[in-house]
């Protein structure tokens, strides 16, 4: 039997422009919601990501962090 779908946390979230456009059109493709997609991003996050690709775009991101917030 599959487990129910619950959300079961809200959180407030700040997001860059460029992310949350991206998270909304996962989200359409997929015919999800916005959280519906988070939730399915980071229940299946060991799937969906390259390891090796997330440490070099979380560098890239991180060397950029400061300057974005200004």
């Amino acid at each position: 039997m599959p487990k129910r779908f619950r959300l079961t946390r809200r959180f407030p979230v700040a997001m860059t422009e460029d992310g949350y456009r991206r998270l909304k059109r996962f989200a359409i493709d997929a015919g999800l919601d916005e959280g519906e997609a988070l939730s399915f991003l980071f229940e299946n996050f060991g799937s969906v990501i390259d390891q090796d690709n997330l440490a070099h775009r979380l560098r890239l991101f991180n060397s950029e962090l400061e300057a974005r917030k200004n």
